[in-house]
């Protein structure tokens, strides 16, 4: 049925007055320019060319969408259309046909590379136009799923000598036409998906079709771009440009998109009718692979070297919420690194507390940092300013309908999380489940987040050596002792004040510096009271996180509880004492590359639940001398 409703459709169109025709595509463009497809072209017109004003990129939109139900309606038309009428409504260029003049006379495989621009399978006329007797000529095109359709695409466009050759099997064919000094045209797209080999067009990975390079470099063929450049309503004049290339397949795609991006960039007409609605980035956009590169076949090294780049452009947006609680931020530094390695093409913004702002900073794993708003009427409204360019991907690092909801008003329309048994996120599109005898209790929360990015496409080694310093120390080597005391969210979780003043009673001729938030100050007081102030320095509340990352960096060893301060020590590469009692450690123990000592009270079970009274004074003590004997000296 759908054939003899084709064949109606285009004999119809053939005899229907162009005026009535021209007012139709208008109409359907119209249509279209309403549709979630006109978000797209708007999109792909503003990563392109984000220097224009959005008047010119909106006229653009209104014209592509229009020049698509141009095209559409010309291809139903085509099959039913005279010689005659098609020699009204096309020329070839005089530069077109020097070059099929010049090739009658001196003869040689040309790969003609055509694009998505307006009224594009037109181009199976040029065996009419030409000036002079086309050789041996074939078309690459993708073959249609249903058998009946595509014998009719092959029999409507070969009607003037032009041989359609299929993707899957015509290769071979194509290879011998060019062995034989002819001609063979196909497509250049930059969404070839798993066929096609990464590369960039405007300066943002695509998955380029390689089929031109193959030629070139097979067949040792000359490559020209072949377009048609519309001058009105149905009507055209054909093109063709060289394409100065190497000859290798990576220097022919990379000068293809090359030649597109000028193209584009220069000629107003043909940039109005380019196919905007073709999403020519979506590869590896995917929730399967959307934090890596990893396409079976690249050309990026050479891409940047041909374009003169150190590295590849960061100009595609992900979002990461992070967790609420430093240490939780902490232990997700090792993947936020892995992440950025994974895709050197991608702006990641992390979204988080203001006051973590100075460790991403330090940390080196986000291009932006992005404060959560002040609580209060216009927290969420804070979140809806990212939809007119919302972020490619959103991951989300919290458990709470609060984080999901802000991903879900930024417009992103991969919004990625974990989700527990029994529990349901509903405004996640991509979710990483548990499963239902998952035991949280044996597992390191830092192995669930990354088996959750390993899951959508993270591939990188996960590198847990501690932070770097941000210039080399010519400070004297530490020597004093930190030590952590407090535990804002659990009392539970702090060893005794008395066993905090038994270890520094054990070490005389020790320096310690206490660290804590203002909330820890009472406890850090009592630490240090009848203590004299230069051996026993009370720091907690009196500093903000910079000064505090300074100053865990200024000390030979570090005695904490279980706390965020305790895993930003270890994320420094200090030495650390770890007490757990109640907590689990296999869960939250410290994971960076770094001296560390977990210490439970006697008879304590590997995940937690003891008492942090039972802990005595003398076996951290042991501990400290052991830990310095091995690991301070060193640093």
């Amino acid at each position: 049925m759908l054939i003899p409703l084709i064949t109606a459709t285009g004999w119809t169109l053939a005899r229907t007055p162009e005026p009535l025709l021209n007012a139709l595509s208008g109409l359907l463009g119209a249509i279209m320019s309403v549709t979630p497809r006109d978000r797209l072209v708007r999109d792909n017109l503003e990563l392109c060319f984000p220097e224009r004003p959005a008047s010119w990129r909106a006229r653009m939109a209104r014209q592509s969408h229009r020049c698509l139900m141009e095209t559409t309606l010309l291809a139903l038309a085509s099959p039913y259309l005279s010689a005659e009428r098609m020699r009204r409504m096309a020329t070839v260029s005089p530069a077109l046909a020097g070059l099929l003049t010049d090739h009658q006379s001196r003869p040689r495989p040309l790969v003609m590379t055509d694009g998505h621009f307006a009224y594009w399978e037109s181009l199976t006329w040029l065996g009419l136009l030409s000036p002079v007797p086309v050789p041996e000529s074939g078309v690459i095109y993708r073959p249609l799923k249903s058998p009946a359709m595509d014998a009719y695409l092959r029999l409507t466009r070969e009607r003037f000598g032009l041989r359609m050759l299929s993707r899957r099997t015509g290769l071979n064919a194509a290879r011998a036409i060019l062995g034989r000094n002819g001609i063979i045209t196909l497509m250049f797209d930059q969404n070839a998906g798993n066929t096609g080999t990464l590369t960039t067009l405007f300066g943002r990975i695509c998955a380029s079709t390689e089929l031109p390079g193959l030629f070139l470099q097979k067949e040792g063929a000359e490559l020209n771009a072949l377009y048609p450049l519309r001058t009105g309503f149905w009507r055209m004049e054909f093109h063709s440009e060289p394409v100065p290339n190497d000859g290798t397949m990576a220097g022919a795609t990379v000068a293809l998109n090359r030649w597109f991006e000028r193209t584009l960039s220069s000629n107003e007409r043909l940039c109005a009718t380019w196919l905007w609605s073709h999403d020519r980035w979506k590869i590896l956009c995917a929730h399967h692979n959307s934090l890596n590169l990893n396409l079976s076949r690249s050309f990026i090294p050479q891409e940047l070297a041909y374009r003169g780049w150190s590295q590849l452009p960061r100009n595609k947006r992900y979002f990461v919420r992070l967790p609420n609680w430093l240490g939780d931020v902490v232990m997700l530094l090792p993947l936020l690194r892995a992440m950025r390695a994974g895709r050197p093409d991608v702006e990641f913004t992390l979204i988080g507390k203001a006051a973590f702002a100075p460790l991403i900073a330090a940390a080196g794993v986000a291009d932006r940092y992005e404060p959560l708003p002040a609580r209060g009427l216009g927290y969420f409204r804070h979140f809806l300013k990212f939809r007119k360019n919302p972020p490619a991907a959103y991951y989300i690092f919290t458990h709470s309908l609060r984080g999901d909801l802000e991903a879900r008003l930024t417009g992103s329309p991969q919004r990625f999380g974990i989700v527990r048994t029994g529990h349901r996120r509903p405004l996640l599109t991509h979710a990483h489940r548990l499963p239902a005898n998952f035991d949280q209790a044996a597992n390191h929360q830092f192995a669930q987040w990354e088996a959750f990015l390993r899951t959508f496409g993270l591939t990188e080694p996960v590198d847990k050596s501690p932070l770097p310093a941000s210039a080399p120390s010519q400070a004297a080597k530490p020597s004093a002792i930190g030590l952590i005391a407090g535990s804002e969210n659990t009392p539970a979780k702090r060893w005794p004040i008395q066993h905090w003043r038994a270890l520094i009673e054990a070490r005389p001729d020790q320096v310690f510096k206490l660290f804590g938030t203002a909330r820890d100050r009472e406890i850090t007081d009592q630490v240090a009271a009848g203590f004299a102030p230069e051996r026993v320095q009370n720091l907690a509340g009196a500093t903000d996180l910079n000064a505090y990352l300074l100053e865990l960096r200024s000390c030979a060893l570090i005695v904490t509880n279980d706390t965020g301060g305790m895993h930003l020590a270890n994320a420094l590469g200090c030495p650390v004492i770890a007490l757990f009692g109640p907590t689990n450690p296999v869960r939250t123990g410290p994971i960076f590359a770094a001296p560390t000592k977990l210490l439970q009270p006697p008879g304590c079970p590997a995940q937690g639940g003891g008492d942090l009274n039972e802990l005595a004074p003398a076996t951290v003590v042991a501990a400290l001398d052991q830990l310095t004997a091995t690991s301070a000296v060193s640093r």
